[in-house]
């Protein structure tokens, strides 16, 4: 069914708007995805505040010049293609389709369901495998919690220590740490061989 002009001037002014205000945008091509598969993903898809378009490849190209003055290569996007483009953080939407790719893959026909095809990310325009290396990346999230973690183990350690010295304080009958009293190692030397001659 041919789309109208008015359709294509309406889904125009959504893609310029979707890309004006993302920090990052995804090109993908699907072939095949079920309603259900379809579904999962957009709901992953708003958890991270993304917004999502299929839009045929010059709507695509002249969006992306219009809200970020960049050249779009055609080349680049195999004929329809998914316009994924996140509000919020700028990798967590990639990770999130990027397992999905993972998992997506049509057995009978042997062919992926969804793959990258392009992105812009801070402001420059990527190939298949320059976007493949970005949705590898962690998101924010994942960053911030990896970074609180290696700050608590310190902590942890801590904590640790002084559990198990109140708990020696107790076994030892003491009111401080400081009255404990060190374990000695068994230092006692053997004789040397001219005092026992």
């Amino acid at each position: 069914m041919a789309v109208t002009r008015a359709k294509k001037s309406e889904i125009l002014s959504t893609l310029i708007e979707n890309i004006k205000n993302a920090k990052s945008i995804g090109f993908a091509q699907t072939n095949g995805l079920t309603v259900s598969e379809f579904s999962a993903l957009r709901a992953d898809l708003r958890t991270v505040n993304t917004t999502y378009n299929l839009a045929k490849k010059t709507l695509v190209k002249i969006a992306v010049k219009e809200a970020l003055g960049l050249e779009l290569d055609l080349a680049l996007l195999p004929g329809q293609v998914w316009v994924i483009c996140s509000n919020d953080d700028a990798v967590a939407w990639l990770s999130k389709t990027n397992a999905y790719i993972t998992k997506a893959y049509n057995k009978k026909a042997e062919v992926q369901k969804i793959t990258w095809v392009a992105s812009i990310f801070e402001g420059q325009v990527n190939g298949l495998e320059e976007t493949k290396v970005i949705a590898s990346m962690p998101s924010r999230e994942t960053l911030l919690s990896r970074l609180v973690g290696s700050m608590m183990s310190p902590l942890s350690g801590m904590a640790r220590f002084l559990d198990a010295a109140a708990k020696e304080v107790e076994t030892q009958g003491k009111s401080k740490v400081g009255e404990l009293e060190g374990k000695k190692a068994d230092t006692a030397e053997t004789p040397s061989e001219e005092a026992q001659a």
